[in-house]
Parts: C-alpha cells; structure tokens; sequence
C-alpha cells in the first residue's frame, strides 16, 4: 500500500513527486512512456523560478534559452510591441526560459529520482478504481493501491475523459500545426539569442509562435480558433510572413505536426481520495504559455495540502482539494479572460500596441504575460475581473 499514485511523469507528475519525496511521503510514479519523449511547449514564464528552487532545479544558459520577455507582432499593419519581464509590477520575477521539453522534462524527472521519487516508466495503466477506503490502479504490469490517487496524464485526462466531464472552451484556440528548424543562419541565431523572446505575429482568426531555443533551434507554430487548419494552411502562413521566411531561410526543417482538442475544463477535478492536476484539470490555448507553469504550480498546491492530510488521515475528504482548486481558480480564469480579449476585442491595438499606454495597466499585463497572477495590487487584472467576455456556457459533453 502505497501514501500516493500519481500516473503521468510529466510537469506535474514530476513536481508532484519531486515534493512528495522531500517530505517523505511513500508515491509512486507511472508513465506509459520512456524519458526523454517529445512534447510541444516549450516557452515557460517567469512565475516558475520559484519552484525551480524548490524542486532543485538548476537551469542556466549552457543548456536553455534565456527568455527575457515576449514580442508581439502584427504583419499587416506595422504594429509591434515588446514587454519585457523586468517591467512588471514589484516582485514580478525577471526571466524565464525556453526550453527543449523532452530534455527539459526528464531532467525534471531525474532532479525527482534524486531526491528518493519512485518513478516507472513504460508502465501504462489500464484501469481505475476509487475505493471508500482505497485506489487500485491497474497497468500492463500488475496491480497497486494507494491511500490517494494524482491524475497527472496531461491532455489524455484518463479520469475526466473516463468520466466525461471534460467540457470544451468554445472560441479559444482548437488546434496548432508547428515544426522546428534547425540549423538557423549564424546572424540569426545571434538575434535570436540575444535575447530569446517568444514573438507572438497575429494572424487573421489566430497567431503564430516563433520561440527561439538553445542550439539554434527555432519552434514555429500557428494557432487558429476558427477556419481550416492543416498542413496547407501552415506552410500558406509561413509562406505569408516575412519574418518567418527570413528567420528559417536555409534551416532544416522538421516534419509537421498537428494537436488538437485544445481549450477545455474538466469540470470535476476532484474527488475523495483523487485529484487531477496540470492538463489533466484544465487546458487554456497557449498564447500566453501557461501550460507548463500551471501545472507545476497546481502540482505544488495540490501536495502542500495533501501531505497534512495524509499525516491526519483526512485524505478521504471530498472536498480536500477545494482550496486549491479555488487557488487555481484564480489563474485560469485570469488567462481565459486575457486570451479572450487577445481574440475577440479591440485590447491588442488599445493596449498592446497603444503608442503611449496607462504605465500602471501596462506593467499589471507584463506580470499577467509573467504568470504572476495571485496578487491583489495589478490594475490589469481588476480590469478583467469586472469586466469580464463571456464564453458559451461550459457543460459536461453528457448534458
């Protein structure tokens, strides 16, 4: 009998054993895959540097992209924008990273091992069963229970899927095609790294990434929320825009890829003696690249109240996790109200582009784009509080 299950070994996964670990608590970790493993998001926000530290992760230049801020760039009128992290209200923290993410998250999985984690890859769980006083969880290997199950399985989100409540989030991003070039121009490596902002270029009905990493590799994607999207319309955008055919002249590329089935709640999370966490309770389109950074954060909350439980034996609680869901809360629907805005207003060309913008308003959005988002002082964040674009009404695919 183990304290803790967690399925799933990444971001989450990771962070959540990682945690668990250090304070002793007796988890198991199981992923279907091996380490490393491709994964798209690779640009993280600032608000991370904190649990880095935390997990002991150590992250520096001869290995990552140092990611000072974010650009944004309209092609069809001129426009540009670039907010750099150091502007944020006091406390913001400064820098984030790019990251190459099968790299990135098996070194988060061996900082996990090496502080005690218990972690099993290519054991894929087949089935899930929540006792009154128990879990079993099956895989291609055997059997195991626990006193608590974590649902770290990212987008697959085997409970919420399982379940079937996982509801979409209409008029966000549904899909992206990406792929990576290699091999960049030495010029333009140098301009790239300079710095290492992620350039957001905005399209008609979507946006592109271009998101410089370490050893001149550059990721390039295209988001859209309506209209076709598929390899045509990827290489009909790149084609289209100047900076993309300039950036990737003579790089190797990549073959394409496609990911769908974006934006979405699960709108149970959580349950007596379960938990789901990272994707696996929510997924907002990245624009913004809150992926990775709500999921590791969630993962912190969510073991910072689990572990008193587990010590109590309140872990059977049904509404254990209800503080951190409403903590997480705060976060999701600050990035749904921000990329809704981002969409379907006028906020790009009032306030991204404004040539002389409220000082106060800009420096609360640079420590929204930062992830910093559990503060009572941003301006910017009060102003999509009150006044909030209203999504279609999020239901259960069963209702």
């Amino acid at each position: 009998m183990h304290d803790v299950l967690i399925v799933g070994a990444g971001p989450a996964g990771s962070t959540a054993a990682n945690l668990l670990a250090q304070a002793g608590v007796r988890a198991v970790t199981l992923d279907r895959d091996v380490f490393p493993r491709f994964h798209i998001g690779e640009s993280l926000l600032p608000i991370d540097l904190p649990i880095f530290a935390r997990l002991g992760v150590a992250m520096d230049r001869t290995r990552w992209q140092y990611k000072q801020g974010a650009e944004f760039i309209d092609e069809r009128t001129g426009e540009y924008a670039f907010f750099s992290f150091a502007d944020g209200l006091d406390g913001t923290p400064a820098h984030a990273w790019q990251v190459d993410r099968a790299a990135f998250d098996k070194m988060l999985a061996d900082v996990a091992v090496s502080r005690g984690a218990d972690i099993r890859f290519r054991e894929r769980v087949t089935d899930i069963a929540i006792a009154d006083d128990h879990v079993r969880v099956t895989s291609d290997r055997g059997e195991h229970r626990a006193r608590f199950l974590l649902d770290c399985t990212g987008q697959d989100a085997m409970l919420g899927r399982g379940a079937r409540t996982i509801a979409p989030l209409h008029e966000l991003g549904r899909a992206a095609v990406f792929c990576h070039f290699d091999d960049l121009a030495p010029d333009v490596r140098q301009e790239l790294g300079d710095q290492g902002n992620i350039k957001v270029l905005i399209v008609e009905d979507g946006w592109h990434w271009l998101i410089p990493m370490h050893g001149g590799r550059l990721s390039v994607g295209l988001v859209k929320w309506r209209g076709k999207l598929d390899d045509d319309a990827f290489e009909a955008a790149l084609a289209a825009s100047p900076l993309c055919r300039r950036l990737t002249a003579g790089a190797r590329r990549s073959d394409t890829r496609t990911i769908r089935n974006w934006s979405y709640k699960n709108t149970r999370p959580s349950g007596p003696r379960w938990a789901c966490v990272g994707d696996a309770c929510a997924f907002l389109d990245p624009v913004f690249s809150s992926g990775v950074s709500l999921a590791m954060l969630g993962a912190e909350r969510t073991v910072d109240a689990l572990v008193p439980a587990l010590a109590a034996g309140r872990e059977g609680a049904a509404d254990l996790m209800a503080p951190v869901h409403a903590s997480m809360e705060v976060a999701y629907v600050s990035f749904e109200q921000l990329i809704r805005r981002f969409y379907h207003t006028r906020m790009v060309s009032h306030l991204f582009f404004a040539r002389t913008p409220d000082p106060m308003l800009r420096k609360g959005l640079i420590s929204m784009l930062a992830g910093d988002v559990w503060r009572d002082d941003n301006p910017f964040q009060d102003m999509l509080r009150g006044s909030r674009v209203q999504p279609q009404r999020v239901t259960t695919p069963n209702e």
